[in-house]
This record gives structure tokens, sequence and C-alpha cells, in this order.
């Protein structure tokens, strides 16, 4: 019996600095995903607009009453949706909330673990309170004065300034004196209303993805991130040869397993679904965290790809079972 093709939507783009990943990482998607079972469309979200991509080039306007489209003169409804936003609106919890009130089917986290995770300063005190090691940091918002004496307290030199809500390292700037404090918090405000001055821990980067079923949680095995930068930037994330990420990493097996449980415990206290990623440094045998990725970038220079292959589990199985698991039987 031939069962109808479901409409899968990958949402791409949004409002944030790391739009270019967003499409890179849904181009990669729309080639993954099984064609014998899905007819999958990228629709590009931006403020100016919400548009599904044809074949040929065209686009076509999303009615954001239902989601829909008129598509070569006949209604495109789609089954479900796969995120992949990097950022406002898709990373943020806005778009899941959307997708919630229209009764559409959703990959990755709830619109309350999105809204909370992105939200790196509220993140970290909700951790904190479970007793997760986190990096000590202060919170600036715009207009604010800064505590001289409170940064040379609490944090110390160097230290790392950030936007509170983003990602891929955008506006983000390690500060080595007292000196470079302006110049750092003029470049995380470009990205952000509000601005992290956090601790700067002498370790090793590590990072474990995992992809969270109702009936499974796949724990993949851990990365570790070696760049020949001052950190891991924006430039060593998607610049091929100026990091290594060394997959599984060369950790004991003990230590490993900790950081693999310390990830369960975390997705568990966040109500973490689907496929996540989560960021520590790791000092001695004990990982701090860092953050949290709802929306893993997978693009072909990204992270979770290169963990789920050595896991043993291909891109195209990982998004079948993703698929599965969220669409209604």
């Amino acid at each position: 019996m031939n069962l109808k093709k479901k409409n899968i939507a990958i949402v791409a783009g949004g409002d944030s600095s790391e739009y270019d990943i967003s499409i890179g990482s849904a181009n990669n998607i729309l080639n993954i995903i099984d064609s014998d079972k899905y007819n999958a469309h990228i629709v590009e979200i931006k403020k100016t607009g919400w548009e599904v991509w044809g074949t040929l080039g065209q686009r076509f306007e999303i009615n954001r009453h239902d989601f829909s489209s008129r598509l070569n003169g006949s209604i495109l409804k789609f089954d479900g949706v796969i995120n992949a936003i990097h950022g406002t609106p898709g990373e943020n919890g806005i778009l899941q909330a959307y997708f919630d009130l229209i009764g559409l089917p959703y990959t990755g986290c709830g619109a309350f673990c999105s809204s909370l995770t992105f939200n790196k300063h509220a993140c970290n005190n909700f951790l904190a309170q479970a007793e997760i090691p986190v990096a000590p940091s202060l919170l600036i918002r715009v207009g604010q004065s800064i505590n001289q004496e409170k940064i040379n307290k609490l944090i110390g030199y160097p230290c790392f300034i950030k936007p509170n809500s983003g990602g891929s390292s955008c506006g983000t700037s390690r500060v080595e004196k007292s000196g470079e404090i302006e110049q750092a918090l003029i470049k995380a405000f470009r990205e952000d209303d509000e601005v992290l001055i956090e601790k700067f821990l002498p370790g090793r980067e590590v990072t474990c993805g995992m992809l969270i079923t109702k009936g499974k949680t796949h724990v993949f095995p851990i990365t570790e991130i070696v760049s020949k930068k001052e950190f891991f930037d924006y430039e060593a994330k998607y610049t091929p040869g100026i990091a290594d990420e060394i997959t599984p990493a060369l950790l004991p097996q003990k230590t490993a397993r900790s950081i693999q449980d310390l990830s369960v415990t975390i997705a568990d206290l966040l109500q973490c679904r689907g496929l996540v990623r989560f960021d520590y440094i790791l000092i001695g045998q004990t990982p701090w965290f860092l953050e949290v990725n709802t929306v893993p970038g997978m693009s072909s220079h990204s992270i979770v790809p290169q963990q789920a292959h050595a896991y043993g589990m291909s891109l195209r199985d990982l998004y079948g079972l993703l698929l599965e698991d969220t669409l209604p039987i």
C-alpha cells in the first residue's frame, strides 16, 4: 500500500546574524530528507515576509493564518515543520508558540524551553539552582553603567563579553584588560540589548549532541574543539582549517560518560526534545556548562552531523526518526 507523502516545511532564515548559517543548514537538510516519504520545501521566514521557495527560483507567499501557500495554482498545506532557524524567531520560542497556536507539529524544543535557553543569563541561573556548574557572569543592559570594581572582583581577566541572546559567537569578544571592555560592549550591543560579561574558564572545550525522541534518547559521542584562534569564534566555527573538531574526543571513558550523563540531566531539566547540543568547558574532569543549542547547525561544517556519523547513524535516518517522532500517526 502506497501512503501519501507528507508535506514538510523546512523553515530557515530568521532575523539575526545567523541568517546565512540557517540557509546553509536548510539546504543540507533538504538534500538529506527521504524524498520517497516526504515532499520537503524551504520556507524563508523574515520580518519582511514569509515565502516558500519554488524549485525554479519562484517565491510563494505564506498565509500566516494556517501556514499554507498557493503554489502553482494549488493550495499547499504542511503536515509538519523542521525548524532550521538559528536565532530569532526560530530559536527563542516565538515561532514555536505560533505553531502551537495553529496546531502544526514541529521538530525540536517547545516554546518554554526555547525561550529559556535562548536567554543565557536566565538559563544559567535556572541550572545553577540545580547545582550545575556554570561560569560566573554579570548582566549589562543598554544604558546601564559599568561597575568596574564588581567586574574585577567577580569576573576578572581575561573574560568574555557576549550577547545574552544569540549564537555562533556573533558579537562575542575575549577581553584581556579593562580598557578593552567599551569596544567589546559596543560590538555585543549590536546583536542584543542585553550583554553578559562572563568569567574565563581555563580548560578544554567539548560538546555533546543528542537526539531526544519519545521512545529513546540517542546520546552522541563527545567532540573536542581546538581553535587556532583565541576562542571558537564565528570565523573558527565556519572556516575550514581554523579549528580542529575531534570526534570522538580523546577523553577517558569515564570523563566522556560524565559529560553525556550531565547532558541528559540538563536536557531533562530544560524539557528538551529533538536535536540539541550542549557546550562545556572541561576543567580537570569536571564539565562546566556554557550553553545549549536547541537548533544546532546542520551545514557541511557543523558538529552534530560529525557526531551522528561517529554514533553510526546516517543523517537520513536521523531525520527519519525526528520526523516520525514529530508527525501524528
